[in-house]
């Protein structure tokens, strides 16, 4: 158990003791830590090399200390229920205090940089990463969403033919250039940093993952008023052609990605440096094996199509992968069969299904989540100068990638600085002992 000398809510913090994994790729080694402020003054190696007046001591007892994890594709709107209606249904009042309560969950399961990727009504994000950023209420750093962006009729569209009404809808509803540019206005005016639009289908709303929404020149509108205002654009792209179009319009984020040809790795493999892709494995495994309590047997989910996606998807990533192409954790997580605060799953499944090291698995959600924060230079790594958004882990991710789905072996948990949760110590006399 670490120990603690003084107050390690407040100011400077030393962290000694400890097996350093800094997100560069290098192995962990036997180090220290001290932040000052909200950034990291000074890493050094073995123990004794760093000052300790005036600061918090924390003695991590042979513990990992690693960089904050990041989602790159997170939907705090989605509340843990089995269909898209159970999450549009939700009163608005209700929903926010949601949000509010499942950012604080990401948070507190180590991750402290989420890129929202749509929201269930319109401005849900936007206020939820205000509020956090203003210190109302806690979360990880986040980059807000846009409603998904889909057609009559596309996945999203969920008004009932009677009654045709926006509220109604999970998706924000366009037909034709004109209306895409009026609606991605409408969301930049609400101060949005990623427009979403659904560029597939989704077999669970009827819709093949394989079939295509939107034109060229609808999505070209959306990604140039996008563009124009200095914003990303993300994109449900399950199909082929949908990932293709994905690297034609600049669209940055790939959520899927799932059916490929040679000339859609090729094409990912020439832009690599500007997309990332984000391809919700647990979305695909769950739901074809572990659903079947909310009605979506292993049978049913093979007639639908996600036993066959699931096949594809994975050669598709293995292939990716091998290309260099960026592939982060996270995907709709906040349905029944994939709540919220079991995001980590990701690193084991990229582990298990792609072929990834440990090592390169922890990367995505370091060294890669940093560049898809978009502050490369200050996030995702360990470094002099960065800032301070650390987790102190009772374990070895690298022998045991598991251990970072584990709520009780976070021993400590800070973003910009200051601790989220802080390390315990077990009694006055150990903390008075290993001060001596």
């Amino acid at each position: 158990m670490a120990d603690i000398r003084r107050d390690p809510r407040r100011g400077d913090t030393l962290f000694t003791n400890v097996r350093i994994f800094d997100g560069t790729g290098a192995q962990p080694y036997h180090g220290e830590l001290l932040v000052q402020g909200n950034r990291i003054q000074r890493i050094g190696r073995g123990t004794r090399t760093l000052p300790t007046t005036g600061v918090t001591v924390i003695d991590g007892a042979g513990s990992t200390l690693m960089p904050g994890m990041t989602e790159a594709h997170t939907h705090f709107a989605w509340n843990d229920q089995p269909s898209l209606n159970a999450i549009q249904k939700m009163p608005p009042e209700e929903h926010i205090l949601w949000c509010a309560h499942v950012a604080k969950r990401y948070l507190e399961r180590g991750f402290t940089s989420c890129v929202g990727a749509a929201v269930a009504k319109p401005r849900q994000d936007v206020v939820i990463r205000d509020a956090i950023n203003r210190g109302q209420i806690p979360g990880p750093r986040y980059l807000a969403a846009s409603q998904e962006i889909t057609i009559p009729g596309g996945l999203g569209d969920s008004t009932p033919p009677h009654l045709p009404h926006a509220e109604f809808s999970f998706g924000a509803i366009v037909s034709g250039v004109e209306e895409m540019r009026r609606c991605v206005r409408m969301f930049l005016k609400y101060g949005v940093d990623t427009i979403k639009l659904n560029l597939s289908g989704e077999y669970i709303t009827g819709m093949p993952a394989e079939a295509d929404q939107f034109t060229d020149e609808e999505i070209a509108a959306a990604a140039d008023e996008a563009h124009n205002r200095g914003k990303r654009v993300a994109a449900h792209a399950r199909s082929v052609r949908s990932i293709k179009k994905c690297v034609k319009h600049g669209i940055e984020l790939i959520y899927h990605a799932s059916f490929t040809d040679e000339e859609a790795l090729d094409l990912l493999e020439a832009h690599k440096d500007r997309h990332f892709v984000a391809p919700g494995l647990a979305w695909l495994i769950n739901t074809s094996y572990h659903a079947g309590k909310w009605g979506i047997s292993p049978d049913a989910a093979r007639e639908m199509g996600y036993h066959r996606e699931l096949e594809v998807a994975v050669e598709s990533l293995k292939q990716m992968h091998r290309r260099g192409i960026r592939i982060l954790p996270g995907g709709d997580y906040g349905f029944a069969w994939t709540e919220h605060g079991t995001n980590a799953k990701d690193l084991e499944y990229f582990v298990r299904y792609l072929g990834m090291s440990p090592m390169q698995a922890l990367q995505s959600a370091t060294l890669r989540g940093g560049e898809v924060m978009m502050r490369p230079g200050e996030l995702g790594l360990l470094k002099d100068g960065y800032l301070a958004d650390l987790l102190l882990i009772d374990g070895d991710p690298l022998a045991d990638i598991t251990v970072l789905q584990k709520p009780d072996r976070m021993l400590a948990i800070m973003k910009d600085g200051v601790f989220v949760k802080a390390p315990v110590v077990e009694s006055a006399r150990t903390a008075l002992r290993l001060s001596a």
